[in-house]
């Protein structure tokens, strides 16, 4: 479920994260390598001006990969920062997105995770070298074919690093997770699934968390801010658009 630092939400109070913490939340990129670029100079930019802190972190929302063009270099870099991070003294978290965990399904099961290719899994297909297959050939020797390739062409590293994706973070007031929570559930008895895959009763629900709840998933045309959640997925594989909010104390802002 990952960490949990500081203390939990009160709804009279405003959220906060520990004096000694800035927190960097990035949105979802999908296959977005030149904007995740951008984003990452951003951030490197920012931790470096005063008031410095002595504990910073990135937190990924997920979905690194599938419909835009280049979710192999993504992964590639986002491994690279994670060294860049350490050598900074940075913190990071990767959480687990839906498509991360539906490419993962298609490797080990394609004809039942065929799906995948429908939403958004050709792209990242393409990334890695290996030909789709025709949609009049989803047979299910095709679909075994493709996944084999791309179980091949999959580099060590990067299933390691799709393999070991966290489904949550807390940190003071605030619960990272990729599509949000069940509401009226316990956050550290949320299941695998609505973390990765909840829109609807989460999206439309004003119920108290616990902590606010901080996701990607649901494509917004700007970050929106609730009392009790941030949508910070702002659709970067369509609208060119990829968002990152810092977290500073109880100030909130976007990059």
């Amino acid at each position: 479920m990952g960490w949990l630092f500081g203390r939990k939400v009160n709804a009279r109070t405003t959220p906060q994260i520990p004096s000694d913490m800035r927190v960097y939340v990035v949105g979802d990129i999908h296959g977005r390598h030149d904007l995740l670029i951008d984003v990452i100079e951003k951030i490197m930019d920012d931790s470096a001006r005063p008031p410095l802190v002595p504990n910073q972190r990135i937190v990924f929302l997920g979905d690194y990969v599938d419909r835009g063009p280049q979710s192999r270099e993504v992964i590639d870099t986002l491994l690279a920062l994670r060294e860049r991070a350490l050598r900074r003294g940075m913190a990071i978290t990767f959480l687990r997105g839906n498509h991360e965990a539906a490419m993962l399904d298609f490797i080990s099961g394609p004809a039942q995770a065929a799906g995948w290719l429908g939403f958004g899994g050709r792209a990242a297909l393409f990334s890695y070298g290996v030909q789709p297959p025709s949609l009049d050939t989803m047979s299910p020797k095709a679909l075994a074919e493709t996944a084999e390739k791309l179980d091949k062409a999959l580099p060590p590293a990067h299933r390691d690093f799709l393999e070991r994706l966290e489904l949550s973070l807390g940190i003071g007031d605030y619960f990272f997770c990729h599509a949000g929570v069940r509401p009226g559930v316990p956050l550290d008895q949320q299941k695998p699934e609505d973390m990765l895959w909840i829109r609807e009763p989460f999206l439309s629900s004003a119920l108290d968390h616990g902590q606010v709840v901080v996701h990607g998933h649901t494509v917004v045309p700007e970050p929106e801010f609730y009392p009790n959640r941030i949508a910070l997925d702002t659709g970067a594989y369509a609208t060119g658009r990829l968002t990152c909010m810092v977290l500073s104390g109880s100030e909130r802002r976007v990059l």
